[in-house]
């Protein structure tokens, strides 16, 4: 009956943000999308989900499950592809279901397997790096059953910092950000450490918002502020995703509060959080800045974050972030370490790493977080994360959803930790439990919003039948562990955690539009500096569908109206245009 083209969903409890809705409501499918009920034949079948939680699917906006360092970090921990004692992981029971494994950076199937059997339906990859979109979108498309996109790292390669440096006109900045979009098929932009990466290839070890680049000497603020105006520029809906300077470091307050200023009102999402709000105070020079970061972030609507709880295990740290990895390889556990230069757009490192309770910074970390979540006055600003691998792995997300549901469960994990935590931080003074409409919108209505997904993250006529269904329990870790039905597309692809139908992901992308004048200076450049060139850093459409499942699709969101994008568009065109 789930599996018709036609149903109707009855008796359940519908939480749904976007529209206001949370209570008794019915839910009509047809073909895929959602319809009004009253325009559904007599006789169309019925499911009862009396008892039940009504929600639309997941929506993960920054998980790493796509590209060269994601590998890298399955290489690197060969022991988490296997059981405890070391022996190789049985095959899997369900006949639908192939071979796959991981816990802290599972393979591609197991990914996809996993998320769906939570009510997730989409996650993002946030750093696709440009030389390597094609591998990284083979990776995703290689996931069953979600949907899914990447963002493409800029702010690190050598052309964009040149053209900074020699001070280009900002229309073929703003031109080449919209080829890098439309070429890697990205649905933004991320930057990490802007302008670290490619200063820590010069020796340099720290780059503050206001330091000067050793060679370029370029600062992070002009790399923020040209990449957040190029993409408002552009249309892009989704603000510039960043990563922001010294990542982990103590007092790093200072860095994620000059790269808010650095933005001048342009929006701006802030990923991982947790690792850029830590002060110095205290005994041991490591405090929480929660506080300051949240009435930062109260004050400025335009700003939006994912916070990157981490949750205490194994797991592996992978960032585009060399610097700050390379600071942090000592600290691996197990110590080992991978460090990759990407020629001239970017690097990667990888680092194992096992959070602790008995350890201050972990236990505080853990503490930063969650009062992060708390403290943000609008659910709307804020994204449920773990930073997938490196502050835990997204099955851990129910685990977090309790956290942030029930006080008195969150207060007997803190007396648990390292015992001057308690002291250190609030958090046992916030007496905030985020109900399951502000669940609904940290992992649906938000990011499907902040990406522009109008048909995603709500259960409104015209959306995607993307529906998790949860029952009813007192415990919210195994309420959102198992949901009772998934739909993809208005298919049933599990079943009280049990995969049910294996269905194609599709690719969502923006593709902004520009002056292609600025191919000619691009293609002349790229051939100088000896990188890829830019007819192989260019994926066609038909490449694109390639690399998915059979039957994946292509998903555009749209830029902003042809409007606003005219009201920004530049006076001149690019003198090659013209000439």
């Amino acid at each position: 009956m789930a599996e018709s083209r036609s149903f109707i969903l009855r008796g359940g409890r519908v939480v749904d943000p976007q529209h206001g809705v949370d209570g008794p409501a019915d839910v009509g499918v047809r073909d895929g999308r959602i319809v009004a009920v009253a325009d559904l034949p007599a006789g169309t079948p019925v499911i009862d989900l009396a008892g039940c939680v009504v929600m639309a699917g997941g929506i993960d906006l920054h998980s790493h499950i796509g590209g060269g360092k994601v590998n890298l970090a399955r290489m690197l921990l060969p022991e988490d592809h296997r059981l405890s004692d070391g022996r190789p992981v049985p095959l899997p029971a369900n006949p639908l279901e192939l071979p796959s494994s991981g816990c802290c950076t599972p393979g591609t199937l197991h990914a996809g397997y996993r998320y769906v059997e939570m009510g997730y339906t989409a996650a993002f990859e946030p750093a696709m790096v440009l030389s390597n979109a094609r591998q990284a979108h083979m990776e995703m498309g290689d996931t069953p059953i979600l949907d899914h996109g990447a963002y493409v790292m800029l702010g690190n390669e050598e052309l964009f910092l040149r053209m900074l440096a020699q001070g280009r006109d900002f229309g073929h900045i703003r031109d080449y950000v919209g080829w890098a979009i439309r070429a890697s098929k990205a649905l933004g932009v991320k930057v990490v450490n802007p302008g670290g990466i490619s200063a820590f290839k010069f020796n340099q070890r720290a780059l503050a918002v206001d330091e000067g680049h050793a060679h370029w000497q370029v600062t992070p603020r002009q790399v923020l502020h040209t990449l957040a105006r190029a993409l408002r520029e552009l249309g892009v809906p989704h603000p510039l995703h960043i990563h922001a300077s010294n990542l982990g470091v103590a007092g790093n307050i200072d860095s994620t509060l000059a790269t808010i200023d650095a933005l001048e009102g342009l929006p701006g999402h802030l990923t991982h959080i947790q690792f850029h709000a830590y002060g110095k105070a205290g005994p041991k020079k490591f405090s929480s800045e929660a506080e300051r970061l949240a009435d930062a972030v109260n004050a400025r609507p335009e700003i939006s974050l994912d916070v990157g709880q981490i949750l205490f295990g194994q797991t592996v740290t992978a960032s585009g972030d060399t610097m700050r990895q390379y600071a942090n390889h000592a600290l691996g556990s197990p110590r080992k370490f991978v460090g990759g230069d990407i020629e001239c757009v970017g690097g990667c490192g990888v680092v194992p790493f096992r959070y602790r309770e008995e350890s201050y910074v972990n236990a505080l970390q853990w503490a930063i977080g969650l009062e992060i979540f708390l403290r943000v006055k609008n659910p709307w600003q804020v994204v449920l994360t773990t930073d997938h691998p490196n502050g835990g792995p997204f099955t851990s997300y129910p685990h977090l959803i309790k956290l942030l549901m029930d006080r008195h469960f969150r207060n007997q994990q803190l007396e648990r930790l390292h015992p001057e935590v308690a002291v250190q931080t609030p958090l046992r003074d916030l007496t905030r439990e985020l109900s399951l409409t502000e669940i609904a919108i940290l992992t649906r209505a938000a990011p499907a919003r902040l990406l522009g997904l109008r048909d995603r993250g709500h259960l409104g006529v015209g959306a995607a039948a993307d529906i998790a269904v949860y029952r009813v329990q007192d415990d919210p870790e195994a309420m959102f562990a198992t949901p009772t039905r998934v739909w993809k597309d208005g298919t049933l692809v599990a079943r009280d955690g049990v995969i049910t139908a294996v269905t194609p992901g599709g690719v969502h992308l923006v593709e902004p539009d520009y002056d292609r004048g600025i191919e000619r200076t691009l293609r002349r450049e790229m051939a100088a500096l000896g990188c890829v060139s830019l007819a192989a850093q260019t994926i066609s459409h038909d490449e694109l569908c390639s690399c998915c499942n059979p039957g994946g699709r292509i998903l555009p969101t749209a830029c902003f109206t042809a409007e606003a994008a005219a009201a920004h568009a530049p006076a001149t065109p690019h003198p090659e245009t013209a000439a």
